[in-house]
């Protein structure tokens, strides 16, 4: 069994809840008249969410009557609770959180995709470490502490497929749970020796002369899907005006993330919700967009999760992808 250490305060709630939220409701003037339905969408605080904000911003959503407010969550698993208790009505977030839920036969459902890595080039997110920590290769992680955002999920089973990939024993390296937004701090004092950390984190590492050791998505899974976006059955099946409506705009979303012509607005969005420099926000990579579900290659994850005892069987995968 590998390691575990736990760094930091964990969050009692699903959710963290800030004074400042995204929503139609934010921008009133850039808004059509008319009585709009609100919706509650739970998505982590990284770029791959400028897709979703600025959908928002551009209206998409108002044209399907959704006032959308977007609350910020750590991980997919940490906004089940608030799904399955009615407090949000749709989640976004990496595969692991519907795949414990399908375990348990909760009812939460995969609807669409929202973001992939990338099969070749530089992908969206990576392991980076410490200059000082000696790390070169993914087989050096062995015996390192490495952070991830959620314990037992892509990041860290990825990593593992990866170290042992290089030659390097997966069992002894010992994760540790770091909010992304903590990360970089956490590596520069010292209490991490490397960090798997998305866009903007790896710009910015790599700009202050820390070392990229792997990006282990693409080492592993080549093209893996990242975020996944979920909600109830229950939901899909009483309020099925209201998932129909989401489905539209988030595939008109992630089409107009795509474009090359709406690049500007999506960086804007990113300037407008996270704190970066301009620099980074104008350069950073952004995902592969889309929304239908590549079920081949969160099947291949899930059986990773399993050889390496993250999962102790594979979910129902007929039950738990809902296309929409």
């Amino acid at each position: 069994m590998k390691k575990v250490m736990a760094l930091g305060l964990i969050a009692a709630t699903a959710i963290a809840l800030t004074g400042c939220t995204d929503s139609d409701a934010s921008n009133p003037s850039d808004q059509p008249s008319g009585d709009l339905r609100k919706v509650r969408v739970a998505a982590l605080p990284i770029t791959e969410t400028a897709a979703l904000w600025g959908g928002v911003k551009a209206g998409i959503f108002a044209e399907r009557g959704l006032q959308v407010e977007v609350l910020p969550a750590q991980g997919g698993a940490q906004a089940i609770p608030a799904l399955l208790n009615g407090d949000i009505d749709f989640a976004i977030g990496q595969p692991f959180g519907p795949f414990r839920a399908d375990l348990r036969d909760l009812g939460v459902v995969i609807i669409g995709n929202y973001a992939s890595s990338y099969a070749d080039g530089d992908d969206i997110n990576a392991v980076v470490a410490s200059a000082k920590s000696g790390i070169k290769r993914p087989a050096d992680l062995a015996g390192k502490r490495v952070s991830v955002n959620s314990l037992g999920a892509a990041g860290d089973v990825t990593i593992m497929a990866a170290v042992e990939k290089d030659g390097g024993d997966p069992t002894k390296i010992k994760f540790v749970e770091v909010a992304f937004p903590d990360a970089p701090a956490q590596l520069e004092s010292g209490n991490i020796d490397a960090a798997w950390v998305p866009e903007p984190f790896v710009t910015q590492l790599k700009a202050r002369g820390d070392t990229f050791i792997v990006a282990p998505y693409q080492a592993v899974v080549p093209g893996l899907t990242t975020l996944t976006t979920i909600t109830t059955k229950e939901r899909t099946e009483k309020d099925a005006k209201l998932v129909e409506d989401f489905t539209a705009a988030m595939k008109k979303t992630l089409e107009w993330a795509k474009d090359p012509a709406n690049e500007a607005a999506l960086r804007q969005a990113i300037k407008d919700n996270l704190e970066l420099p301009p620099p980074v926000a104008e350069s950073v990579r952004l995902p592969a967009f889309g929304w239908e579900v590549d079920r081949s290659s969160l099947q291949t994850l899930a059986e990773l999760a399993q050889k390496y005892k993250v999962l102790d069987k594979q979910p129902n995968f007929d039950r738990l992808i809902q296309q929409q």
